[in-house]
C-alpha cells in the first residue's frame, strides 16, 4: 500500500478545524451529543459522533481496494488521531460498520450483545444511549431542533408517535406538558426502551400509551379527532415478517400522510420526516392539506450543508 501519511495528516488538519469549531458551538448552546465529521473527506468515509464522554463512530461501506492488514491498519491510524484529538480514552470510542445511504430500517439491526448503556443529555431531558449492540445509537441527533418544536406545540395536546422508535419524541412531547401520548412500533424491544426513557425523565407520568403494530395498519384503526399533534418519521423502506405489506416511503407516503390527517382534529398538525435522498413529495395527489418544508428550520448545527433528510410541517388547508 501506498505511504498514507500525507492523506494522515490532511485528515487530522480536517478533524482538528471542524471540531474545534463545533466545540465551541456546542458548548455554548449546552449540547453534549453532536456529530463532528461526516465523510468530510473522500478518503476517509467516517461519521465520527461525540455522545458525552465518548464517541461513536460510524464507517460507510465501501470499495476500499485494502487487504484486510491493510484496512485494520488503515483504522487503527483514523482511531489515533480521534483519540488524540479529541482528547479521549480508546476504550471510550465505539466503531460501527455501516452501508452507505442506508435508510432509517437500519435501526433494527442488532450487531452484538454487549449492553453499552450509559445516559445521554439533551436540553433538561435525559436518554438512554447504547453505542455498541445496535446500528444506531437510540437517539439520532439530527432531529434535535425537530424536538424542541414539537415540545413547544404539546401543551395539553393529544400526541400521536408513529415509527416511534426509542420515543425521543414522546418524551418531549411530556415535557411539553401533553395530555396524552401514544407511542407505535413495530419492536418491542424499541417500545421498552422508550418506556425506559419516559420513566427515567417523568416516572410519575401515566398518560403514556405503547402500542406494537404496523403503522399501516394502525392507522386504519383509530376514529376522527383522535389527536391534536402527530409526528411520522418512517424508515425508508421496510420488509419486516411482522408486516402485512412492505413499507417503501417514495410510494406509500400519500397513504401515510392522509392516514395521519383523518385522525387529527380541525386545526390538527403532522410532523412528517423521511430520511429517503431522492424523495419528492407528492403535493398534487394531497391538494387538500398545506404542507410547508421546513427542513432549514430544523437543522441543527453541526449538520449545516450535510443534512439530507426533509421535515414537513402539514395542516389542513
Amino acid at each position: 500500500m501506498q505511504d498514507l501519511a500525507p492523506k494522515y495528516l490532511m485528515f487530522r488538519n480536517r478533524l482538528e478545524k471542524v471540531y474545534r469549531h463545533l466545540k465551541k458551538l456546542a458548548k455554548k448552546q449546552g449540547i453534549t451529543c453532536y456529530r463532528i465529521y461526516d465523510h468530510d473527506l473522500p478518503e476517509f468515509p467516517l461519521i465520527i459522533e461525540i455522545y458525552e464522554d465518548k464517541l461513536h463512530v460510524s464507517e460507510y461501506k465501501r470499495r476500499h481496494l485494502m487487504s484486510e492488514e491493510e484496512h485494520e491498519k488503515w483504522l487503527n491510524e483514523c482511531v489515533k488521531i480521534m483519540r488524540d484529538v479529541i482528547q479521549i480514552a480508546e476504550e471510550n470510542i465505539f466503531l460501527k460498520t455501516r452501508k452507505r445511504k442506508e435508510g432509517r430500517g437500519s435501526q433494527y439491526q442488532k450487531t452484538g450483545e454487549l449492553k453499552n448503556e450509559f445516559i445521554a443529555h439533551e436540553n433538561g431531558l435525559k436518554f438512554i444511549v447504547n453505542l455498541s449492540d445496535y446500528l444506531d445509537t437510540g437517539l439520532f441527533l439530527d432531529h434535535r431542533l425537530t424536538r424542541q418544536m414539537v415540545k413547544e406545540r404539546s401543551n395539553a395536546k393529544r400526541v400521536l408517535n408513529l415509527f416511534s422508535y426509542t420515543g425521543s419524541f414522546s418524551i418531549y412531547a411530556a415535557a411539553g406538558s401533553a395530555s396524552k401520548i401514544v407511542s407505535v412500533d413495530l419492536s418491542k424491544t424499541y417500545l421498552n426502551w422508550t418506556q425506559r426513557n419516559m420513566d427515567l425523565n417523568f416516572p410519575g407520568f401515566r398518560n403514556h400509551e405503547l402500542i406494537h403494530a404496523d403503522v399501516k395498519q394502525y392507522l386504519k384503526t383509530i376514529a376522527e379527532n383522535t389527536f391534536d399533534l402527530i409526528v411520522m418519521d418512517p424508515p425508508t423502506f421496510s420488509n419486516s415478517k411482522r408486516m402485512e405489506d412492505f413499507l417503501d416511503i417514495q410510494k406509500d407516503h400519500v397513504e401515510l400522510i392522509n392516514g395521519c390527517m383523518g385522525l387529527l382534529t380541525k386545526e390538527g398538525t403532522l410532523f412528517f420526516s423521511t430520511n429517503y435522498t431522492r424523495f419528492q413529495i407528492a403535493n398534487q395527489l394531497l391538494p387538500h392539506l398545506e404542507i410547508k418544508d421546513i427542513t432549514s428550520k430544523t437543522i441543527p448545527f453541526d449538520f449545516t450543508g450535510k443534512l439530507k433528510r426533509q421535515c414537513f410541517l402539514i395542516t389542513r388547508a
